[in-house]
């Protein structure tokens, strides 16, 4: 926002009178949710309507940190409110997010009363930077059909017409951004060269009479398995889906190989923490988002049955 506003023709000076100025941000972790939201009411006094639309537009997926990683991974584009509403409650206490499909629309709910301007103007913000990020998770021109607001219309909407390009309309009784179902089913851009990596591997087993080795069908679980953790431990019925694939069938591979698909989920856990409390300065929270947990405390409790140590002792030596 900072950035932006200096971008827009605010200087430096201006954005040191703030609660929290601008020339502390490079030292501290986390903001008061109060000073967050007193900015967005000051800059868009100073810089006028549509400022936070306009902020939300100039998002990257890489702004957002691990959780912006772990979107890349999603295997459909809907998946990243998921993500979402697990990992914002490491962030912040104040997202929630709620999807539900009403036949061919689904209706993304944004559940954060607006309880003073800023608030209003953040959720502006949250809902533009959704339609950018959707379309860079998918590459393509994915758009909603209609954006909601709670709050009332301001006296321009130049930036909301051309952020989101469909129905706008204010004083309404929740925030929400709904999209056609099947392009929040579109699959993302990543998870298309994993999945149609398996897949086309299935198709010449059953077209060339032969079957792909046990072991080999094992590793490209264990990666289905590795990109889909940040939304929580999958179960095999879904993996299943995605490959195409009978519970049976995957459940007898994998048999055949030594191991059952529970076995795999703890492989790549264990893996995965391991590896980044090794080679990252990710927080432990962050690591257990990135290994499927909901909670840190149940993630301490699985490392320790892995390794006999907390994650705080491995890390530590």
């Amino acid at each position: 926002m900072l950035q932006h506003a200096i971008a827009e023709g605010m200087s430096r000076d201006e954005l040191n009178n703030l609660p929290t100025p601008i020339d502390s941000i490079g030292n501290i972790q986390a903001v008061p949710a109060d000073h967050f939201f007193e900015l967005h009411e000051f800059l868009d006094k100073k810089l006028g309507p549509g400022f936070s639309i306009r902020v939300g537009q100039e998002m990257k997926i890489e702004d957002y940190g691990v959780l912006g990683l772990s979107w890349r991974t999603c295997s459909w584009a809907g998946e990243i409110f998921e993500r979402s509403e697990r990992y914002f409650k490491l962030l912040s206490n104040t997202y929630v997010f709620q999807v539900k499909k009403e036949d061919d629309i689904s209706i993304v709910y944004l559940h954060r009363e607006p309880h003073r301007r800023g608030l209003e103007l953040s959720n502006e913000a949250t809902l533009s930077a959704t339609v950018v990020v959707l379309k860079a998770m998918t590459e393509t021109d994915i758009s909603p059909i209609e954006v909601t607001f709670k709050h009332s219309s301001p006296s321009t909407l130049t930036d909301y017409e051309q952020a989101f390009k469909c129905s706008i309309l204010f004083n309404q009784p929740y925030y929400s951004i709904s999209y056609k179902t099947e392009d929040l089913e579109t699959r993302t851009a990543k998870a298309d060269k994993s999945i149609n990596h398996f897949l086309l591997e299935r198709v010449d087993e059953e077209t060339k009479g032969i079957e792909i080795s046990a072991n080999k069908v094992a590793k490209d679980i264990e990666a289905l398995i590795k990109n889909a953790l940040p939304s929580g431990i999958p179960s095999i019925t879904q993996v299943c889906t995605h490959v195409g694939m009978s519970n049976r069938t995957l459940t007898r591979r994998l048999s055949e190989n030594g191991v059952t698909f529970r076995d795999l989920i703890k492989k790549v856990q264990e893996e995965i923490s391991k590896d980044q409390l090794k080679n990252s300065n990710r927080s432990i929270a962050e690591i257990a988002f990135e290994t499927g947990f909901s909670e840190q405390s149940a993630f301490n409790r699985a490392f320790k049955r892995w390794t006999g140590l907390s994650p705080v002792e491995f890390r530590n030596s």
